[in-house]
Parts: structure tokens; C-alpha cells; sequence
């Protein structure tokens, strides 16, 4: 979340920044902080106004009985307990604004970085980078001018008939190799990061306050699977756990930049998704994916930034797909992100761009809602962390952009070089 202190210290700089969004409801809640901010201040000065003076009869209280003036101390001890009254329904009313407050910055988004493109929407992202042949018809054969369902019946590696069966609409399954190839994506994802990031299983099911931290909660409530029973959330990504797992902590900032990465299922109702294409893996309710996490001082966040981003754009080149990274504008940026840059496949059998991994700085949002802080040695105080995410692979899309791309005249589908030695000896599916 936003820093009070900040709002109140700079208020119209921030206004500028959060305008940006061209949010106008988040503006709204901005200026109703702001308010409240000023009333918590006044009453808050109220409060410790009572206090001092209950604090003070009670010296004289104890005074007065010392000299005996037991009608005098009585006498004080009545006004005493009449402010005490007070005090505590003014330190009641602190605590409601306070609440007040905190819950209108759980809303408010994260305030976009200087050097993120001004946009209204998806239409205004800066293409930054695009590599291989693009979307030129001219560019792909007939034979890769396939959608990856059917691709996947005809080989019998993608089974989504059965998997409506067992789970509903918007659930896969994948069968013989191409399970192989959604475990091996996910093992090199894993691997080519193992050389800097410590590999975390974290669990799959976490707390309300896990969600909140990362600001999935409470703005994407429609699109997280709750378990009410349990009063646990099933993770749309490993972001949240991995998130949490400085939660309240103090990290030693000689410790930073503090790497992660984790393997997961993740599930997400896609709640806006009517009227969008669900076919095959384009939209589905659960994935397997490779997230990388850090946590890290503000100085050292964009040299991170550029690195999630390089090590994500790595693995995709590496498998011989067609794509581009774009800048992502303020009005089309995540809730929580401060920079946001995509990386988009293209795949040929659907003819479509796929977005396949996100990489954001979030600044210091995510962490003080988390209340994540470091530690620098010989300085006082601890500052707020700032965390970064990318996705390094998720299945689906990159899954269905593999097929497709990779699909021989005959019909087979040439497995990558660098997949092969995660299939068991195979150079293709066929």
C-alpha cells in the first residue's frame, strides 16, 4: 500500500502519480485518505490531551492522599475516571478511523513509476523488442497453421474432454508426452534459474492476510477460489506465498537481494473472462507454473527488474518461439505493479499473441502491506523492502505456442533441444 506519511507530506505529487492510472475511483479514495488522515491527527492529539491530564491527576490524586486530603483525592479521582471515560472513547474512535484508512489503501493501487509509458489501456503498450518472424501469414507453413487442441486429440498428449468430465469447463489434462512436456517446461525453468535462486516448495492453500499482502486481496476477491470452510485461499500464483514468507520479518540488509523461486499449481476463477477465447489452454481455472521472487533495497530493484525480465525472455528464446516484450502503460499495469513489462508468444495455430510471463517491480506496496523490513547495519531504524516477480514459465500458453510452432509436415511436433533431455530420450511427439 501507498505510505500514509507520504500522502500527507506530498499530497499533490502523489494525486499526480495516482491520476496517471486514470483511475478515478482510486482518486476518490485517495482524497477521502487524506481527509481521514487530518480527523485521525486531531483526535489523536485529543487522546494524548486526556491522557496527560488523567495522568496528571493521578499524581495529584496520590499527592493529596499522601496529606491526608482524603475528600480533595476523591474529588480528583472522580474528574480522573469522568476523563478516563473519555479518553478511551476518543482512543475508540483513533482505532475506527484508523481501520478506516487502512482499508481504503488496501484499494488504492500502487503509484506507477516515472518511466512507465502514460496509457489508457492495452492498446497504449510500448512494444519494445520482438523476436523471430512475428505474425507475417507468409512466415508459417499450413502444417503449423494448427490450433494446439487439435493438435493435441491427434496425438493424444491433451485430453480435454475428460478433464470437463471430471472438473468442469475451463480444466485440461495432459496425457502421455505431452504430461512429459509440462513437467519438463516446468524442470527447465527450474533448473536455468537454480544458479541464484534457492528453490521454495511453499504450500498451495494460504491465509486471508497472505492474499492481502500481495494485493490480490481485497481487489481480485471474484477471481480467487476460497475454501470458506477453511477460511483458506487456493493461490493464483507462487508471488503470494513466496511474498509472505518475510511477513513480518526484519531481513539483514546485507542479505538483500534475496532470491526465490518456486514450482506450483495455481487456480484462478478467470471470473471476466465471458465473452473471451476458452478454448484449449488458452484460459483455464488451473496451471502449473515456475514463478521467480526478490526481495531487495530500493537501489538494487531495477538492476533485479532488468534480470527477472532477461532470465524469463532467455527461457523462451531458448525454446524457439516467436515473441515480443512490451512496456506495459498505466492504464493497463497490475493493482500492485509499479513497471510491468510482458512477454508475449506468438502461436501460430491460434493466430494469436499469448501473454506468457509478466515481470514487475512492485517498489515498497507489496512489502508494506506484508510489513516486510531490513535491517542496515549501523544505521538507524529499518526500511521497507521492495519486491519484484516474474513468471519464469507458466504451461499453458507456452504448452499450446510449443506445439504449434514446432508441428512437422507429417503431423509430429519436434521437441526443442533444449526439452530433450527432460522427455526421456525423445526428440519428438508423434
Amino acid at each position: 500500500m501507498i505510505d500514509v506519511r507520504r500522502i500527507r507530506s506530498d499530497y499533490d505529487a502523489v494525486r499526480a502519480s495516482l491520476a496517471r492510472r486514470g483511475d478515478e475511483g482510486a482518486l476518490r479514495d485517495l482524497a477521502q485518505v487524506a481527509e481521514l488522515d487530518e480527523k485521525s491527527r486531531q483526535i489523536s492529539a485529543e487522546r494524548d490531551d486526556l491522557r496527560a491530564k488523567v495522568n496528571g491527576l493521578s499524581k495529584e490524586v496520590g499527592q493529596l492522599r499522601r496529606d491526608g486530603d482524603a475528600a480533595g483525592a476523591e474529588a480528583l479521582q472522580e474528574q480522573s475516571r469522568e476523563l478516563g471515560d473519555r479518553e478511551r472513547e476518543v482512543a475508540a474512535a483513533v482505532d475506527e478511523v484508523a481501520g478506516q484508512i487502512r482499508d481504503l489503501l488496501l484499494h488504492i493501487p500502487n503509484l506507477p513509476s516515472p518511466d512507465c509509458p502514460d496509457g489508457a489501456s492495452e492498446a497504449d503498450n510500448v512494444e519494445v523488442k520482438r523476436v523471430g518472424v512475428g505474425d507475417d501469414p507468409a512466415a508459417w507453413a499450413e502444417h503449423q497453421r494448427v490450433p494446439h487442441w487439435d493438435i493435441g486429440t491427434e496425438l493424444g498428449i491433451l485430453d480435454l474432454e475428460r478433464a470437463v468430465k471430471m472438473s468442469g469447463a475451463m480444466f485440461t489434462m495432459f496425457r502421455g508426452q505431452g504430461a512429459t512436456l509440462s513437467r519438463a517446461l516446468c524442470q527447465v525453468a527450474l533448473d536455468r534459474n537454480a544458479d541464484a535462486f534457492e528453490e521454495v516448495r511453499p504450500p498451495t492453500v494460504v491465509l486471508t492476510d497472505t492474499m492481502i499482502s500481495t494485493g490480490h486481496l481485497p481487489k481480485f476477491i471474484d477471481d480467487a477460489y476460497h475454501l470458506e470452510r477453511d477460511d483458506l485461499w487456493a493461490i493464483p500464483t507462487a508471488e503470494v506465498p513466496l511474498t509472505s514468507l518475510a511477513r513480518d520479518e526484519i531481513l539483514r540488509g546485507a542479505d538483500l537481494p534475496m532470491r526465490l523461486m518456486a514450482q506450483t499449481a495455481c487456480f484462478r476463477r478467470e471470473a471476466g473472462s465471458a465473452g473471451r477465447d476458452t478454448r484449449g489452454l488458452l484460459r483455464v481455472h488451473e496451471f502449473d507454473k515456475v514463478e521467480i521472487l526478490a526481495y531487495s533495497t530500493p537501489e538494487q530493484a531495477p538492476a533485479l527488474h532488468e534480470e527477472l525480465l532477461a532470465r524469463a525472455e532467455g527461457l523462451i528464446g531458448a525454446l524457439g518461439l516467436t515473441y515480443r516484450v512490451l512496456d506495459l502503460c498505466t492504464g493497463d499495469i497490475g493493482n500492485s505493479s509499479a513497471r510491468t513489462f510482458d512477454i508475449e508468444v506468438y502461436a501460430p495455430g491460434v493466430d494469436q499473441w499469448l501473454e506468457v510471463s509478466s515481470v514487475s517491480w512492485f517498489t515498497d506496496y507489496q512489502a508494506r502491506r506484508a510489513n516486510i523490513r531490513y535491517k542496515v547495519e549501523g544505521a538507524k531504524g529499518n526500511e521497507v523492502a521492495h519486491t519484484l516477480n516474474g513468471s519464469a514459465l507458466a504451461v499453458p500458453r507456452v504448452w499450446a505456442a510449443v506445439v504449434e510452432t514446432h508441428r512437422q509436415p507429417d503431423g509430429t511436433v519436434r521437441i526443442p533441444e533444449i526439452l530433450q533431455p527432460y522427455m526421456r530420450g525423445a526428440t519428438s511427439i508423434g
